[in-house]
């Protein structure tokens, strides 16, 4: 007589009841569909907290730097103002201002800085919603705040790029977080003519480049810019005269920024 062999009997009559091993092995519904949901889970709780760090995430500490001199006349000017400052602004936490006079660090030519981040009293939650608001909010105030310094009054004769760049500085070291991004938009020409530094007499060499850099520096008339990308609109605008000596301007700037210790500086 033949043994009959039963689900889960080997041909000794042996039970062949599976492990615990193996009978998860063996029924994958249950453990995928667990799994599955595990992973939604998952998911939704990344998307959850991308959300957040998005809506927080922390941007920059910056300046902008408007050239209220012969710079203000044309009306590219202002244009590049108003078409370029508010993709600049989006990348920031707080801005400060600086005005090209005369006499730039002591001009009287003065917004004050702006907080553009939710602060903790506003968004105590870091509600990445509220934030968004309140930065829009904010960011649409930088531009006019902006397009004042073109309309400062005339402060002596000449233009002081290198005073507001020290002011502007000055107003970022005071609000100075290590752990963001600091950056400086400038809207001038750079033609600086006042104090030590007069670009429409210099003497442009190499040498005579390197050695006025180092007189400013020893004069501390050059603001310390360790770790700022710098971005200049403007640049020589109005090329009427002596176009041999544009590229050696170019070089002088981009070589006193690099001694103060710019990370980058673009010449536009």
């Amino acid at each position: 007589m033949m043994t009959e062999v039963r689900s889960g009997d080997d041909e000794g009559g042996r039970s062949q009841r599976p492990s615990a091993d193996e009978g998860r092995f063996r029924h994958p519904g249950v453990g995928w569909r667990r799994s599955r949901r595990l992973s939604a889970l998952g998911a939704l709780l990344l998307v959850a907290s991308g959300l957040v760090a998005c809506g927080t995430e922390a941007k920059g500490v910056c300046g902008v730097i408007v050239d209220s001199t012969s710079y203000a006349d044309p009306a590219t000017s202002r244009n590049d103002v108003t078409s370029k400052l508010p993709a600049f602004a989006q990348n920031c936490d707080w801005m400060a201002f600086a005005a090209v006079t005369g006499s730039s660090e002591s001009s009287t030519c003065r917004q004050d800085p702006l907080p553009i981040a939710a602060t903790q009293a506003e968004n105590p939650n870091a509600n990445p919603v509220v934030e968004d608001r309140i930065r829009k909010h904010r960011i649409t105030e930088v531009v006019p705040r902006a397009v004042k310094l073109f309309d400062c009054p005339t402060e002596g004769e000449g233009s002081d790029v290198l005073g507001a760049l020290r002011y502007v500085v000055k107003q970022i070291a005071a609000h100075r977080q290590p752990d963001k991004a600091h950056q400086i938009i400038v809207f001038s020409d750079l033609i600086n003519n006042r104090g030590d530094l007069n670009i429409n007499k210099l003497d442009l060499s190499e040498s005579a480049r390197r050695q006025k850099i180092q007189e400013l520096r020893d004069a501390r008339l050059l603001p310390d810019l360790t770790g700022y990308a710098v971005t200049v609109h403007g640049f020589l605008r109005e090329k009427t005269s002596s176009p041999d000596r544009f590229p050696q301007l170019e070089g002088f700037w981009k070589e006193a920024f690099e001694a103060a210790g710019a990370s980058t500086a673009d010449l536009l």
